[in-house]
């Protein structure tokens, strides 16, 4: 079975032709050369393909996306806001190393306890957040100087410390 990860979002629209503005977190500058569909997801877990006519690059996180069957400002409308998934090799192969998103897969390692996976990383102006399963529950882990230890790319860990409690606050 594929697994799928999340790119970004569409953002807004472009044009009169129907084009969408795609921000993406692949921490460099892509037009997405060779991607013929994404996958747009339309509501919570329900992941749709779409087939991409045209991409060009906008700036370092941005890129413009002209979407088969999307041809006009109203229309585009509709997928304003929505997540932008590929499947796992597609993302990697156009995933800048340093970038984020990179740690998708690895384990989060807290004073020597795997806590878990990271299945999401959640990028905001002042932090980054990776989202695991603790538990059972969702718990986001900050990812910023005073936490992180370091990262084994080889074992897929990353080393954290956290602030006493915080893992309490999930469960």
């Amino acid at each position: 079975m594929t697994n799928y990860q999340s790119i970004g979002k569409l953002a807004a629209t472009f044009g009169v032709k129907g084009e969408l503005v795609l921000v993406h977190h692949l921490g460099q500058k892509t037009a997405l050369k060779g991607v013929t569909t994404i996958f747009i997801e339309v509501k919570r877990d329900e992941l749709l393909p779409y087939f991409v006519e045209e991409t060009r690059i906008k700036n370092e996180t941005e890129l413009f996306i002209k979407i088969e069957g999307i041809n006009t400002k109203e229309e585009a409308r509709n997928f304003i806001q929505k997540q932008i998934w590929l499947p796992e090799a597609t993302v990697q192969q156009f995933t800048n190393k340093t970038a984020p998103i990179s740690l998708l897969g690895f384990h989060i390692i807290d004073n020597g306890t795997d806590i878990g996976e990271i299945l999401e990383v959640i990028e905001q102006p002042h932090q980054v957040l990776a989202r695991i399963d603790l538990d059972g529950n969702e718990a986001l882990i900050p990812m910023h100087p005073e936490t992180l230890l370091k990262v084994d790319k080889k074992l897929k860990q990353v080393h954290v410390v956290l602030p006493d409690g915080l893992l309490d606050v999930f469960r």
